[in-house]
């Protein structure tokens, strides 16, 4: 199966404009803060998104706190942020309900 291609700065700048939170990280990834009432749910949030990324055999970077978590996303074969990852970034805000 074909791997999806680097997507052009104007197609994620439309995306992000439509998705609150989510902001570029560097040049090519897309990353968004999340918070929590404690670690524990912290923690529940970035195994669901473990397991959605599992699914999807597309994996994010992980940032896990005390009440807090980050998610960042990208395509390294790709170069960049390609349509893997902004579906995995609508995955992850849909865990929130």
């Amino acid at each position: 199966m074909a791997r999806p291609k680097k997507l052009g700065a104007a197609a994620v700048d439309s995306w992000l404009g439509e998705h609150a939170g989510w902001k570029r990280a560097g040049k090519g990834a897309i990353a968004k803060k999340f918070a929590f009432e404690d670690f524990g749910d912290a923690l529940g949030f970035v195994v669901r998104v473990g397991c959605v990324a599992q699914k999807r055999d597309h994996h994010p970077d992980v940032e896990l706190g005390w009440g807090r978590a980050r998610i960042l996303w990208s395509t390294h074969d790709a170069g960049g942020i390609s349509s893997l990852d902004l579906e995995a970034a609508e995955a992850t805000d849909k865990l929130l309900g």
